[in-house]
């Protein structure tokens, strides 16, 4: 019975090309924002989309909408697509979505929180380090959600999931 089973050293994950697919910038209130008292409100989203490409390759985006204001004013917004290709081989179709909404996202966060950084020190304004997403934990909560979903339901598995694999919406965050 073992022998049916596939062996772990069959599974591969080949991480193809990392690169920043959308970027965006702007500073609307510049520049009067930069004789105002420096009190940023940082408002963080972010979302995840898988585009298959070819037979088990497959292009994942971890988009990231940052909005930074000082009081009412909007001093910067930066919104980055940052893309990356993978290519699966041995595994099951209910084992991708880890790959896809957890492992992906989290090699891909420290190039984006690269560029945003660059970006928003270039634009004049003090350094930005975004702290890091635990996309595990994000997963998790997604699957536990559309279970809870599920069960409402009337134990139909399909409620809510367009591919039968949880996808986190927009996730919005304050950073003080």
């Amino acid at each position: 019975m073992a022998e049916n089973q596939p062996q772990a050293e069959d599974h591969q994950v080949l991480l193809r090309t990392i690169y920043t697919k959308d970027l965006s910038y702007e500073a609307p209130n510049a520049p009067e924002i930069f004789r105002e008292e420096w009190k940023p409100e940082v408002a963080l989203q972010f979302d995840i989309k898988v585009n298959p490409l070819v037979e088990n390759t497959f292009e994942v985006v971890l988009t990231l909408t940052i909005t930074v204001k000082t009081g009412e004013k909007t001093a910067y917004l930066v919104e980055l697509q940052q893309a990356g290709i993978l290519s699966v081989k041995g595994f099951q179709e209910q084992e991708l979505a880890p790959l896809f909404y957890v492992y992906a996202p989290s090699v891909l966060f420290p190039y984006a929180r690269q560029t945003v950084t660059d970006l928003v020190v270039k634009g004049g304004f003090p350094q930005l380090v975004l702290q890091h997403i635990h996309f595990d934990q994000v997963y998790a909560q997604k699957v536990a959600e559309q279970q809870q979903a599920s069960e409402a339901s009337g134990g139909d598995t399909s409620a809510g999931k367009a591919s039968g694999t949880p996808t986190p919406d927009a996730k919005a965050s304050k950073l003080h």
